[in-house]
């Protein structure tokens, strides 16, 4: 075999294998390190593009199920306030039964229909108080919403809400009732019954509303999971075939390092036929 001087052939073929060794080992501790296993578009461009769409599709899937989520809250604030007045309408048909009664005489039922009044006050102060934000719920503010619960631009990814609940005791009728006397007492009583069936009405509007949103979610939550589980078998490492890459790439850098060691030594093996 001959031995040349102006070039090292097995030289720059270490060089070369232990180059590729080299990113082998940065590649693989890179995939270990960040997790992906495409984190970069020049590791597997398919898989780095799908992945990449997964991604934005997943991140939208997040999105609309915290706008759903937000919407909830809004019926909350709603029913919050629904739930304290229909806790005021059964205090205050309590208070005409008792007005109705022979056992109580004009002077006693002034004195309950103090609380009576206080109480209707109360009614109205929650109907026009009852906010989400800026908007008012009860108090007859007329709005329609629209909430993206989904990812993309179609018809099916958005919900409507047609907002228009109005429970002032003017609405429900109640806002001239007194139990001051036996008479005014009984005919509140057929009132306060029609004011909690309309009452009832308004709840349910919002508590269907709240079930849908009770699905919506979940759906949403079923979706997140799906792309999620795509996206991890499309770039996620997995470590165990990694790090097997890793030690077998790190044993092929150590014998090209070697084999690189040896081939520079044929300078010296030149010098010692001359010598």
């Amino acid at each position: 075999m001959s031995i040349g001087v102006n070039s090292n052939i097995s030289s720059l073929i270490s060089q070369r294998h232990l180059s590729n060794n080299n990113r082998d080992v940065n590649d693989s501790m890179r995939a270990i390190t960040t997790g992906s296993r495409v984190s970069r578009a020049g590791d597997d461009p398919a898989s780095f593009a799908i992945s990449e769409s997964l991604r934005g599709q997943l991140a939208g899937v997040q999105q609309a199920a915290y706008n759903a989520e937000n919407a909830q809250s809004m019926v909350g604030a709603a029913e919050g306030g629904l739930n304290q007045q229909n806790n005021i309408l059964i205090r205050l048909r309590e208070l005409a039964v008792q007005g109705a009664s022979d056992t109580l005489g004009d002077k006693e039922r002034e004195l309950i229909d103090v609380e009576y009044q206080q109480l209707t006050n109360e009614f109205d102060r929650i109907a026009n108080s009852t906010k989400f934000g800026h908007k008012s719920l009860l108090n007859g503010e007329t709005e329609s919403y629209e909430f993206q619960v989904g990812p993309n631009s179609t018809e099916s990814d958005v919900i409507r809400f047609d907002l228009d609940s109005d429970t002032t005791s003017s609405a429900l009728s109640i806002d001239s009732l007194s139990v001051s006397d036996q008479g005014d007492a009984i005919d509140a009583l057929n009132q306060l019954d029609g004011a909690m069936e309309k009452l009832s009405s308004v709840r349910t509007k919002f508590g269907s509303f709240q079930s849908r949103l009770d699905y919506t979610i979940n759906n949403l939550g079923t979706q997140a999971e799906s792309i999620e589980s795509a996206k991890s078998v499309m770039a996620d490492t997995d470590v165990a075939e990694e790090m097997s890459k890793l030690t077998q790439s790190q044993v092929k850098q150590d014998l090209s390092t070697a084999m690189l060691a040896m081939s520079n030594q044929n300078s010296q093996r030149v010098l010692s036929l001359l010598g």
